[in-house]
């Protein structure tokens, strides 16, 4: 008994040290993925190449990160909303070009892709603290722009970029008009047990059964769980329920935690969506639930109002 005990407990701990081993060594390559495999870090194609209307942009993030950016314009008078778009975690912001083409199209909106530190032509090596200063210099940049409507902008999260949107969004409640998220993760520490699921025993969020005596070892916990209810403005929550990469309970329980204390949050399945494609696959009514919510929650003042008239009433 003495000798199956003494096993078992050389098994755990091997387990255990396993564990500690993959975190240290590998957890940015699992969490942060800037060169997709067989490509280069460099954009593949820039947006001229799908004929939009762009400029590139050169931030520098607080702690000094030169930063690039694209800001796409529908045409170049648009004073429609304007989106700030943060990507999920592989590869960069040339790889969703596509999307933005059609988000333009049916939004009639602006979108600033963002390239993280590390990703595309940005410096540095990507983190929480460092991309959450990035998402930070994004907004600074598009508040003091004057070729755009200021009240206007949405920040919009796909997967890591709904995490980075949701800290950005509550930080700024004055300059982030809504919130939207899609296939975004309740945290890193909870993805932990899904990606290594002989790890979920050992490193878990605030709803782990677990011990979750590995958490400590989590350099970006992205803790989306903690974040989302503390949001103010509209968040829609863009879901697709065939996500093979973050379980759709994830969106669900970020869901409920939001519209607890947010009445002005919406909750919108695609039953056919994957993690990637759930913009494709949600066809007309992917586009139409993101219409309905900007022209619920970020619509254009009157001129009258504008003008200091004291109408209340608003145009989409």
């Amino acid at each position: 008994m003495v000798s199956f005990v003494n096993a078992l407990l050389y098994g755990v701990g091997g387990i255990v040290m396993a564990g500690m081993a993959l975190l240290v060594a590998f957890q940015e390559k699992l969490v942060y993925v800037p060169v997709l495999p067989g490509l280069t870090k460099s954009y593949s194609i820039t947006p001229s190449r799908l004929r939009l209307i762009y400029e590139d942009v050169w931030l520098r993030s607080s702690d000094g990160v030169r930063l690039h950016a694209w800001f796409i314009k529908l045409f170049p008078d648009c004073r429609g909303p304007t989106i700030l778009f943060f990507q999920e975690n592989a590869g960069n912001i040339a790889h969703r070009l596509e999307m933005v083409r059609i988000m333009l199209q049916r939004l009639h909106c602006n979108v600033f892709m963002l390239s993280y530190r590390g990703y595309g032509e940005s410096d540095g090596y990507p983190s929480q603290h460092g991309i959450t200063r990035d998402a930070q210099a994004a907004l600074e940049h598009l508040s003091q722009r004057t070729d755009i409507d200021t009240t206007r902008i949405v920040v919009f999260g796909r997967s890591l970029g709904g995490a980075v949107g949701a800290v950005l969004t509550k930080n700024n409640p004055d300059k982030v008009a809504a919130l939207i998220l899609e296939n975004t993760f309740t945290s890193i520490l909870d993805m932990a047990g899904v990606l290594l699921p002989f790890l979920k025993w050992f490193i878990g969020g605030s709803g782990s059964k677990g011990p979750r005596i590995l958490n400590f070892l989590v350099r970006s916990p992205w803790s989306t769980i903690d974040v989302v209810g503390e949001i103010k403005q509209p968040i829609l929550f863009l879901s697709g329920l065939q996500d093979e990469m973050v379980p759709p309970s994830h969106m669900q329980m970020l869901y409920a935690k939001a519209a607890a204390r947010n009445k002005h949050c919406k909750f919108v399945e695609f039953p056919t969506g994957m993690h990637m494609d759930t913009w494709l696959a949600g066809g007309d009514q992917y586009w139409r639930s993101i219409q309905e919510f900007l022209a619920e929650h970020v619509r254009k003042k009157k001129e009258s109002e504008t003008s200091g008239n004291d109408n209340d009433h608003h145009e989409v």
